[in-house]
This record gives structure tokens, C-alpha cells and sequence, in this order.
């Protein structure tokens, strides 16, 4: 007989109000012989009792839940062949049982699986409440120092103090924990716990805090307080005195706070002064002194002291007050160079600390360094050059100067070429430019050969830069010179243009094309001239036309006279041609017969 075997998980974990799912798959050891009718029923009992109570049944004609049970309205079973499920939508801390499946298989026999569905509510964080009044020292025995609560976790959490990220543990006479569980309504559980603790010096600076462990479904997690410190009241033993701002390098006009503290508590008022003046109390307030635009004289040692202890207990610190002035230039303003000179330049600024200069001309960097070497000055070199000079190490801290370098010399012309050759049709206008640079600014003047018509259209300058601009009517070839000069030499700018002339024809062609347009025209006068010589011919054969070498022939001449037509045409070189047109018996006359 074919025995039935149930497979079930030992437990499920759900977060509360999670959905849990139950899983049982059951088998038979001998296939064929699997029953036709098989009995499924779930069961829950409270973990550890043997009492238990069943919330659904079905087997091949019908399936329910179980009517008055807390599980009635609650749960969902889905079965298909050989497993069955149970699910609970929303998981409540009193689902926290044992879930029985119980398989029958008729002949078969029955067999059973429990699963163990645990639910578990993660507690809100921690919170820490340290104590607020000064605990001395001094003091014997143990203070509480600080209080801690974590509400509403299931199953129970646990809380455990920290000093400075390490953990604290019950030691006779240095520690000692409290906890106190409590059970909510509901479920839930809160633990609060307090810390006493045997107070040290060395725990001024410390910090507490506690942190609560609990149970997650597959893991433990912990979330932690914030921290707390312990006021602890000493005597002063040790001063220290810094700077509190600014938080860069100080520079000249800077306000300077610095700051005095001892490691007594409560903390002593201080008195302050400088080491060069002993004597003289610096105005303080509290424990800061305030020094407001400082200058270089400021700079020295600062010392501070406790009113309420003993005078050697003193704080110092070095005050240095740095500075930059301002930026010198040689040359200053401005400096005259000749074309093709050399030029140096330096700039220096005084200051504390290390620096850098910068040289920059329109916008643009042209060198570093305290000197700007410039060679072979052209009138690109013209301009205002700037030294910016700056400390690395405090931004802050920077300055400029500038000089104007003007370089004077002979013309020269803008663009590469001295000599302009170009082609025109005749009858046209042709702008001319002439384009210079020079210092003093160059006076341009035109000469022009070979045109009847020209005149000046633009004339214009802007600093060492100066432009020209003519109109010329090309009628033949022209020459043209821009002369630009000052008072230091001239610059010549030459300019050739060979006329072509224009042709008539509506559109302009190329040499090739007007060459078969000459063609085509003789032909067409050829033809021309072909049907006169027919017509003059026709007349003359009717007798309506008189011809003759002396033009008084007799029109009744005989028949067998050899007739002809002799036509002339002169071309517009004067030279003259004849065409000869056979008589009706092929033969041919020469002219003036």
C-alpha cells in the first residue's frame, strides 16, 4: 500500500502585518497506487500546548474554513496537486503559533507537519536622556549618567551602553546597568535601562550612548541613540590658547578672534596680553580676545591665564599678520619704444610670504615672473601690459600694476602684399584699399596714372592704425601708389590694373564662346549676301536690271553674250574682296570684265 509523506518547513518568519505563507507538500511513496480521495485539514495550537484547534478542511467535494475560530475571516488556503498552502494576509503578533497540516490518503494512511510562524515587530529607536547637573570628579561611588528607552519591539530587545564606541560592562564599583522589561498592551515589549557610572576627568570629553538589539526575520539588527556627554567639574591644571578666526592665514585688516580654555570645569574667566607688552591688559570678553584690523604690527605672542588658579598655569600662541603691497611697475605709465627694440620690465611687491606674479596683455597671459622680457617690439607689442600678483598660500591677498608701451616707428602696411595686380572691364569703378600702421600716425597719399576719373571714399584712424580707400574708373590701365609716411620713414603700396575691354552682347561670354559667336555671324553674312547675289541674278535674267562693267550696257544684248553678276563687299579693315557667281554656262569672269 502507498504510504503518505507530508513535507513542512520547521518555521516561517513574517514581519508584523506582512503577509505569512505556510507551505505543506505531501507525497505517496507508491504512485500508482496514489488514493482518489484525499482529506486536508489545518491546524493551530499555541507553541508548547498540546491543545489545538483546526481552521480549515476540504477534501475532493468541498473545501471551508472552519467558522468561529480567531482564524475564520483571516486566512486563505490554496491547493493544487500534492501541496496545499496557508496564508494569513496580515500577520498579528498573536499569530505567533504552531501551524499543524494534517494530510489523510484513505488507505494510504495519514501524516502530519507543524510549522513554527514567528512575527517580529522591530522596536521604535532608542532614545538617550543624559543628566544635566555637573557630576564632580571627585565624587565616591557610582552617578548616574544617562537613561535610555526603546518601545513597542517583538520578541524582546536588549539594550547595550557604549563609552566612546566601546562597550560597557557590569564591573563591581565602575559600572552598573539597569534594566527595567516592560510588557505593552498588545504584545509589544519596551525596555528602559540606566547607566551608573563612576565619573573620571577623563570622561569630559567622552560620549555615551546605548544601542538596542532585536530580532528580524533571518537576522539580528541594532539601531543606536544619539550620544550624551557628562559635564565633570576639576580644577584648572592646564591653558591653552589659538586662534579661532579666521580659519586661513591672518592678513592685514582681518578681525582676529583667539580663544583661551583650560581644562577645568566650569571653565574660569581669563585674563589676556602680549608677551612685548606685559603689562598692559588686553580688553577681553569671557574667554575670546577680539582684534580688529590687524596690521603688521599686531604680529607677536598672545598669552592667556586663568583668574582663579595659579599664575604659571598660562596659554600662548604666535600671531603673525601677513601682508602684500602694493605692486611697483618700472617702466611706470607709459614708455616710447622704437620698432625692433628690446624692453624688460619688472614688477616686485613686498610681502610675508612667497608670491607670484602673472603678466597679462588684453585679457591674455604673456609671462611669469617678476620680470617680462619683450623682443623685438613690433606695434602688436602696443598696449597696456598688467602685473597680477598673488600668494598661493592666501588667496586673499593680491595686487596689480600696469604700464603702457607705445612703439613708434616708419610705416607699416597690414597684409602681406607691397604690390596689387588685378583685371577690370573697362568703364568700371575699382576701390582701392591702403591699410598702415605707424606711430606718430602715417599720412597717406594716392597717386594715380591712366585713369580720368578718381576720388578719395574713405579715410579713417584709429590709434597707430590708419586706412585709405580710393575709387578709380578704369577707362585704360591704370597705376596706382599709396605713399604712407611720418616722421620716421614711408611705406609704398603699389597697385596695376589692366583694362579688358567690354563686349556689347547681352551676355558676357568667355573667348571660346565669343569666337564661335564671330563664326556664326560671318556665316550668316555669307548667306546673306549668297540670296542678294540670287535675287540681283533673277532680275537680270527678266531684263529689269541693267548691269554692266560701265553700268550703260544695252538690256537687249544677244543671248549668247555670256551673262553675269558681279557683287563687291568691303569689310570695316578696307580690305576688299569679290564674289564671283557662275553665269548659267559655268563660266567665270574676272572683276571689271
Amino acid at each position: 500500500w502507498a504510504k503518505v509523506e507530508v513535507t513542512m518547513d520547521d518555521s516561517v518568519d513574517v514581519y508584523l502585518g506582512h503577509q505569512a505563507q505556510i507551505s505543506c507538500q505531501y507525497s505517496f511513496t507508491d504512485a500508482d497506487a496514489e488514493p482518489s480521495d484525499v482529506i486536508i485539514q489545518w491546524f493551530v495550537a499555541e507553541v508548547g500546548n498540546s491543545s489545538r484547534v483546526r481552521i480549515f478542511y476540504s477534501d475532493n467535494t468541498q473545501s471551508m474554513v472552519d467558522q468561529n475560530t480567531n482564524y475564520s475571516a483571516r486566512i486563505k488556503v490554496a491547493s493544487d496537486r500534492r501541496a496545499t498552502q496557508l496564508i494569513i494576509p496580515e500577520a498579528a503578533l498573536v499569530d505567533e503559533k504552531e501551524f499543524f497540516c494534517q494530510v489523510n490518503g484513505m488507505a494510504a494512511g495519514s501524516m502530519e507537519g507543524k510549522t513554527h510562524l514567528r512575527v517580529f515587530a522591530p522596536p521604535q529607536a532608542p532614545v538617550i536622556e543624559g543628566v544635566l547637573a555637573g557630576i564632580a570628579a571627585s565624587s565616591d561611588g557610582l552617578s548616574k549618567v544617562a537613561s535610555c528607552e526603546a518601545l513597542n519591539g517583538f520578541p524582546k530587545p536588549n539594550i547595550t551602553w557604549y563609552r566612546n564606541n566601546a562597550p560597557l560592562v557590569s564591573t563591581s564599583g565602575q559600572v552598573n546597568v539597569l534594566t527595567l522589561l516592560i510588557k505593552e498592551f498588545g504584545g509589544f515589549y519596551s525596555v528602559q535601562s540606566t547607566l551608573m557610572y563612576k565619573v573620571l576627568k577623563e570622561d569630559k570629553d567622552a560620549h555615551f550612548f546605548c544601542e538596542v538589539s532585536f530580532f528580524v526575520p533571518g537576522a539580528i539588527r541594532t539601531l543606536q541613540s544619539g550620544s550624551v556627554n557628562v559635564t565633570v567639574h576639576y580644577p584648572t591644571t592646564m591653558v591653552e590658547l589659538w586662534k579661532d578666526s579666521p580659519q586661513h592665514l591672518v592678513k592685514e585688516g582681518d578681525t582676529v578672534e583667539l580663544r583661551c580654555q583650560g581644562d577645568g570645569n566650569p571653565p574660569p574667566s581669563f585674563s589676556f596680553n602680549r608677551e612685548q607688552e606685559p603689562d598692559v591688559d588686553l580688553q577681553n570678553s569671557g574667554d575670546v580676545l577680539v582684534l580688529t584690523s590687524v596690521t603688521r604690527k599686531d604680529s607677536g605672542i598672545y598669552q592667556c591665564w586663568p583668574q582663579d588658579a595659579d599664575a604659571d598655569v598660562r596659554g600662548e600662541m604666535q600671531l603673525t599678520v601677513h601682508f602684500l603691497d602694493p605692486a611697483v611697475v618700472v617702466p611706470k605709465d607709459s614708455e616710447l619704444v622704437f620698432r625692433g627694440e628690446d624692453l624688460t620690465a619688472s614688477c616686485n611687491a613686498l610681502s610675508s610670504l612667497k608670491t607670484s606674479t602673472v603678466w597679462f596683455k588684453d585679457g591674455q597671459q604673456v609671462g611669469r615672473g617678476n620680470t617680462l622680457q619683450l623682443k623685438n617690439a613690433t606695434y602688436d607689442t602696443t598696449g597696456e601690459y598688467v602685473c597680477e600678483v598673488t600668494v598661493p598660500s592666501l588667496h586673499a591677498l593680491h595686487t596689480r600694476g600696469s604700464f603702457h608701451i607705445i612703439v613708434q616707428g616708419a610705416p607699416q602696411l597690414v597684409g602681406l602684399e607691397q604690390e596689387v595686380q588685378l583685371e577690370e572691364a573697362a568703364g568700371r569703378m575699382v576701390n582701392l584699399s591702403c591699410e598702415v600702421r605707424a606711430h606718430p600716425r602715417a599720412t597717406i597719399s594716392w597717386s594715380v596714372a591712366g585713369s580720368q576719373s578718381w576720388q578719395e571714399v574713405v579715410n579713417t584712424a584709429a590709434d597707430e592704425v590708419s586706412q585709405s580707400v580710393v575709387s578709380v574708373l578704369v577707362d585704360s590701365d591704370v597705376s596706382a601708389q599709396c605713399n604712407a609716411s611720418n616722421e620716421f620713414g614711408s611705406k609704398v603700396k603699389s597697385f596695376s590694373i589692366r583694362a579688358i575691354p567690354r563686349l556689347t552682347s547681352v551676355a558676357s561670354f568667355s573667348p571660346v564662346e565669343g569666337g564661335g559667336v564671330i563664326i556664326v555671324v560671318i556665316i550668316l553674312a555669307l548667306l546673306l549676301l549668297a540670296i542678294l547675289g540670287s535675287i540681283l541674278y533673277f532680275l537680270h535674267k527678266k531684263g529689269k536690271l541693267p548691269c554692266g562693267r560701265s553700268g550703260k550696257q544695252d538690256i537687249t544684248k544677244e543671248k549668247n553674250t555670256k551673262d553675269e553678276i558681279v557683287v563687291e563687299m568691303k569689310t570695316d579693315t578696307k580690305a576688299e574682296g569679290s564674289v564671283l557667281l557662275k553665269a548659267a554656262n559655268g563660266d567665270k569672269k574676272e572683276p571689271g570684265q
